[in-house]
């Protein structure tokens, strides 16, 4: 199955009692029981377990990324804590050293005094990144493109690392999403995805998934989840599903716009450098090429050539089509100043080192007509 089909029938079925096409919201906390300890259903006792709408959104998920199990989180953030749920004191993780905020302060923060501990390490650089696994070593987490700096790490080269020393690898694939990129098939063990961004797409959710290769894992992922409890709820879990159903649509969309506005910021006076793995001249496009699968997107992340961080200020306080706000992968373009908002929770001695400097700005381009968004770059840029 194609993954055009595959994201409207993958892991999909109608509803057996009305034939109804999409499956129906059970917004339901419990059900019936004939005897104790006997559901009428076997699947389904108490929703914290399992919902029959979260059932189906879990078996997309699944199917889109060509894993054995999928799970649905009430958060990005829930599902990447569940996974560090299953560490151990002592146990030792390498992630990116660029990373989405909120993951860098799940990692140091409210995992500071668990007894994990975390290296975050260039993981463009293999040498770089073999050098720090120790016989500690249990989990490689890395985003790819990165969040905002959009760098690419290879997936199939650090699975082989991490398969030969059975090290578990997480792919955070929430800006490529599985329309551009599968890291189960290049090796990888886990994905994560936040799905409040393109999975859902229309900036009406918050959500978040975990798709496992090994069916065991699976298992052992979906206990912790029903044990602690950050499940997705079926009104949730049917807004997901109605997202994937047009991902393909939208992702050649924003991939489309995504590429003219980098192109359009690569040749402005005012714009010092542009992040984006599509460009000839990103440093990472060789594996963009190889690993992305017919495009490249549509987050792009570019400095000015003032260096001034007023000048950011003044250029995101006046954009008109997108909108300045947190989030990404919405059909709406956003605009995001990453020290101030999505990386604020980075010190900023670590946002400098990495290359978050005071006049990034990230822009998650959306799918309106591409014209519209480069006139009104253009008009923000002539109040600088």
């Amino acid at each position: 199955m194609k993954f055009n089909t595959q994201v409207i029938h993958g892991g999909q079925h109608h509803d057996p009692s009305t034939g109804a096409v999409m499956p129906p919201v059970y917004q339901t906390s419990t059900f019936a029981q004939t005897s104790p300890g006997q559901p009428i259903h076997p699947d389904y006792e108490y929703s914290r377990a399992a919902n029959p709408t979260r059932t189906a959104l879990e078996n997309a998920l699944a199917s889109i990324e060509n894993g054995s199990r999928g799970l649905a989180f009430s958060s990005g953030l829930a599902a990447t804590d569940c996974l560090l749920r299953m560490l151990k004191p002592g146990d030792e993780v390498i992630a990116m050293d660029d990373l989405y905020g909120g993951t860098y302060r799940l990692f140091t923060k409210i995992y500071k005094d668990s007894g994990l501990v975390f290296h975050f390490v260039d993981m463009t650089d293999l040498a770089v990144f073999q050098a720090k696994i120790t016989d500690k070593t249990r989990l490689v987490w890395i985003e790819t493109p990165t969040n905002p700096l959009m760098k690419l790490a290879d997936i199939e080269a650090i699975a082989q690392i991490t398969q030969a020393k059975k090290i578990l690898l997480a792919v955070d694939n929430t800006f490529a999403t599985p329309y551009l990129q599968r890291p189960l098939e290049m090796g990888a063990d886990v994905v994560m995805h936040s799905a409040t961004k393109y999975l859902g797409g229309h900036s009406d959710v918050i959500a978040g998934a975990l798709i496992c290769k090994d069916p065991e894992l699976g298992t052992q992922l979906h206990f912790q989840q029903f044990a602690t409890g950050a499940t997705l709820g079926p009104q949730d879990s049917f807004l997901v599903l109605r997202g994937i159903k047009t991902l393909a649509l939208r992702v050649e969309r924003h991939c489309l716009n995504g590429d003219v506005v980098a192109r359009f910021l690569e040749k402005h006076p005012k714009v010092a450098k542009v992040y984006y793995p599509g460009l000839e001249t990103h440093p990472h496009h060789a594996i963009a090429r190889r690993q992305m699968m017919g495009g490249y997107g549509g987050m792009v992340s570019f400095t000015l050539t003032s260096g001034s961080k007023e000048d950011a200020l003044r250029f995101l306080e006046n954009v008109k089509v997108f909108t300045l706000a947190e989030s990404l992968g919405g059909v709406e373009s956003l605009a995001n100043h990453p020290a101030l908002m999505t990386h604020a929770s980075i010190p900023a001695d670590v946002r400098l080192k990495i290359g978050i400097t005071d006049d990034l700005i990230r822009l998650s381009v959306g799918i309106e007509d591409h014209e519209d968004l480069v006139a009104d770059l253009e008009q923000a840029f002539a109040l600088i």
